[in-house]
């Protein structure tokens, strides 16, 4: 099918898991009946953004994969007949967690997982201390709706992460997000920090002519206390040259539902062939740190 309404799920969290998950579901059954082929959560919407402080009791807040808030995830694709993407904080085994989303069609089938490639270690987003960079690679999954790629939050800042999942045949690449201000740079970086991050994901969809779907969180935290994290929110969808196709609000909980024709891809990179004109004879230097 060409046409697909794609649901992005964005809210606040609070320090109960369960109510969390009670919420996400809430969302994602309004999402269902008002129409949504696919539908995808914001990163580790199970919980506040714990990774604010290194502390080994969040551990404890991980789970494995197949369990059972994928099994509860399968069962909802299947009873509505709709893809989802959630994120998920994945137990692999005793001391080694990831960062992940898995990917599940619309008859339940659990197709797959995407592993958080690129883990930031800065103030208040120490995930350095909680996620070994994945292994799963760049990949694309075909779902009943369409071919779906999936990276998460810091891997935004990547064009290669990008690149390589459309070279793998993604037509709408998903960002589940945790991204927000230091309250106190706010005034002086916010505007700047903010565009920075709507400006390089909607290049993603031009370099490579594909949706972009970015999925954030609203609300401020926290958890570590402190000043915490303000998250902005502003969930939004750009079609195949970058342009804004919805965005939703700031500070309001809400279900961004948008429709987009699969088949502008296809149109998008005949008209504009990056593609086709890339010098893949000439980029070994990508493999190298720097070129010195």
């Amino acid at each position: 099918m060409s046409q697909v309404t794609l649901a992005l799920l964005q809210h606040a969290c609070v320090a109960d898991p369960a109510a969390n998950l009670a919420k996400t579901l809430a969302l994602a059954t309004r999402a269902a009946r008002r129409g949504a082929n696919i539908i995808c959560t914001q990163e580790l919407f199970q919980t506040p953004y714990f990774c604010q402080s290194e502390n080994y009791a969040n551990f404890a807040l991980a789970e494995k994969i197949p369990g059972p808030t994928t099994a509860l995830f399968q069962q909802f694709a299947r009873q509505h007949g709709v893809v989802v993407v959630a994120s998920l904080f994945e137990q692999r085994t005793r001391g080694l967690y990831h960062n992940t989303a898995v990917i599940i069609d619309a008859d339940g089938t659990l197709l797959g997982r995407y592993r958080k490639a690129h883990i930031p270690d800065d103030p208040l987003f120490y995930e350095k201390f909680y996620f070994t960079p994945g292994d799963s690679g760049f990949r694309a999954w075909t779902t009943k709706f369409g071919k779906i790629g999936v990276l998460i939050c810091w891997d935004q800042w990547f064009p290669e992460a990008a690149r390589l999942t459309a070279l793998a045949g993604a037509e709408i690449i998903f960002y589940p997000t945790a991204i927000g201000w230091h309250p106190r740079e706010k005034r002086r970086l916010g505007a700047k920090q903010y565009a920075a991050w709507e400006t390089i994901q909607r290049a993603h969809a031009v370099a490579n002519g594909c949706f972009v779907a970015a999925v954030n969180r609203v609300g401020r935290e926290r958890p570590a206390g402190g000043d915490g994290l303000e998250f902005w929110g502003r969930s939004f969808v750009a079609g195949t040259s970058g342009e804004m196709l919805a965005k939703a609000g700031a500070t309001r909980e809400e279900v961004l539902l948008v429709q987009v024709d699969l088949a502008q891809v296809d149109d998008t990179r005949t008209h504009w062939p990056f593609l086709r004109d890339r010098r893949i004879d000439a980029y070994g230097g990508l493999t190298k740190r720097m070129l010195d």
